[in-house]
């Protein structure tokens, strides 16, 4: 927490510095420039939308190799980006509130596993390209039928309702 303040304090310091020093139209430039490089590119990136259609082997998320592989019943990595699937909703892993989440939330991620490994799949993009963690929002669709609904048919998932809902009760 101190080093944020510090780093905080450092960099209104320097801000200011510059603003004293340079000249208005040098300062006007460079928040110009700074504004551009930090905008957050909204377009969906053409690896997270196009059809997954190459041999490509999922495992599970753990150690080093965290390329393609399932993070738990509705995250995984795809080429190293993260993607929650955007239709769904499973169990909590990290961490498990009680142990009916844990297990229910155990059984998503082995068959989130099962199926991205089952053939090829395309990732669709929603109306938000990232949410607040970073990950891209993508509905994984089969054959024009989502991927998210086989998992809210067999009980293994819930359809996303745009929050989080506990799993223990």
């Amino acid at each position: 927490m101190l080093r944020h303040i510090f780093r905080t304090m450092v960099s209104a310091a320097v801000l200011a510095a510059i603003w004293i020093i340079l000249p208005e139209k040098e300062v006007s430039n460079l928040t110009e420039r700074a504004s551009a490089r930090n905008t957050p590119d909204l377009s969906p990136s053409p690896e997270t939308t196009a059809s997954i259609a190459r041999a490509t082997r999922f495992t599970f998320c753990g150690g080093a190799g965290m390329v393609n592989c399932v993070v738990d019943g509705d995250t995984f990595r795809l080429s190293g980006d993260k993607i929650r699937i955007a239709d769904i909703d499973t169990p909590e892993l990290h961490p498990a509130r009680c142990p009916y989440e844990q297990a229910l939330g155990e059984a998503a991620k082995q068959r989130l596993l099962e199926l991205l490994n089952a053939g090829p799949f395309d990732l669709k993009p929603i109306d938000r390209d990232t949410d607040r963690y970073g990950r891209k929002l993508r509905v994984v669709m089969r054959d024009g039928k989502s991927l998210g609904d086989v998992l809210v048919r067999e009980g293994l998932a819930r359809t996303w309702e745009g929050r989080r809902r506990g799993w223990c009760d």
